[in-house]
């Protein structure tokens, strides 16, 4: 069993019978959503599960997870989902797989905030990893302009030889920030950004931090 195997089983240890789950999108959650479909199909597991991707939604479905939109549920009880990058305040950068804006709706109207990661994402500060910003395509060019501007050093995220649509029909832009000293003042800053959609700094919303060791997972508890 390799560590992102363990860290979403861990993980998926936290969900209850008749909760309403928000599945995360990427490598780790993954293995996180495939033990839920266990739990449903051997222990007669009762959950709604809620996916951030249309990534998530299709194994959800193939594996028999019940699933509806955040539309459909008035609250989520608990979203495990990965990160990019983990701040030592547990500040999170997210976005990687492309789904930041569906996972920051889903994370806005939960209860509980699970990250799963393997100890390679957790950092002192947020940046090295590029900072994802979803924006419409209509003015993605001013955008890219105004970023260079900045000193961004902003690049389009590319699928092959076209640009990346995302689950919404937007695109991103990478920002290769290096170090992000200030991420709220920045996360404000790329919120007032007419044409931005969404950004992959996720702020102030993490409860729980599940962090995959060759010798087993860490749980830490986030308290704000």
């Amino acid at each position: 069993m390799n560590v992102k195997e363990t860290v979403g089983i861990k993980a998926a240890s936290y969900v209850k019978d008749g909760m309403i789950v928000g599945l995360g999108t990427g490598s780790t959650a993954y293995y996180m959503i495939k033990e839920i479909g266990r739990k449903v199909k051997e222990e007669k597991l009762n959950v709604i599960g809620v996916p951030t991707s249309t990534t998530s939604k299709k194994q959800a479905e193939e594996i028999g997870v019940p699933i509806k939109s955040i539309d459909e549920v008035e609250k989520v009880d608990i979203i495990i989902d990965g990160a990019d990058e983990i701040s030592a305040d547990y500040q999170g950068l997210k976005g990687g797989g492309a789904a930041l804006l569906f996972e920051k709706i889903v994370a806005t109207y939960t209860e509980q905030v699970i990250w799963i990661v393997d100890e390679s994402k957790m950092v002192d500060k947020l940046g090295n990893f590029p900072l994802p910003v979803e924006v419409i395509p209509y003015g993605q060019q001013q955008l890219f302009h105004l970023f260079e501007k900045k000193g961004y050093e902003p690049s389009f995220r590319m699928d092959k030889d076209q640009l990346k649509v995302t689950d919404s029909g937007h695109s991103i832009i990478d920002l290769h920030l290096k170090k992000i000293d200030d991420p709220e003042k920045l996360a404000k800053e790329l919120d007032k950004t007419v044409g931005v959609v969404e950004h992959g700094l996720f702020l102030n919303m993490v409860n729980t931090v599940i962090i995959g060791k060759e010798d087993g997972a860490k749980l830490i508890s986030v308290i704000r």
